[in-house]
């Protein structure tokens, strides 16, 4: 397996570095970093939360940031960039954006498991303008026009 460096933000003494909960998973598990207290989420609320890691991402990759689906559709929350990206080059503290659609007051506590990173390779390509494209079967039908089933 391939490693990547986290580097612990200010005051995180504790958490444990993300980590894949099993063997098989494709993401690891970022925890909430709440050093001060619970958050306690009110519907319709958007908040950034910090993760307390920055990474060091191998050339050629980013990171993607997506919801853990238990958080999603037992409590409703959502990430509302997702996938959010993490670039190659970036080396500020990671941070989530939460948002929450459930009714009820909800908490989330330090070390909560708040979402999930998926490290993936990137292609970069350079654009190029042209005045036709190659037809295909598709052709510009979207949003909905091949159905359902």
């Amino acid at each position: 397996m391939a490693e990547v460096k986290f580097k612990r933000a200010p005051g995180n003494t504790d958490l444990p570095l993300p980590s894949y909960a099993t063997a098989g998973a494709a993401g690891m598990d970022l925890r909430a970093f709440l050093p001060d207290g619970p958050m306690t989420f009110s519907q319709g609320q958007v908040s950034l939360l910090s993760v307390g890691f920055s990474v060091e991402l191998p050339r050629g990759t980013e990171m993607q940031i997506r919801p853990r689906s238990g958080l999603a559709l037992r409590h409703g929350f959502l990430i509302p960039n997702a996938p959010g990206t993490v670039d190659e080059d970036y080396r500020g503290i990671i941070m989530v954006g939460l948002y929450y659609t459930g009714e009820d007051p909800f908490v989330i506590r330090h070390g909560d498991r708040i979402a999930q990173a998926v490290i993936a390779d990137v292609r970069r390509y350079a654009p190029v303008e042209v005045d036709e494209l190659s037809d295909s079967t598709r052709g510009a039908s979207g949003f909905g026009s091949t159905g359902l089933s």
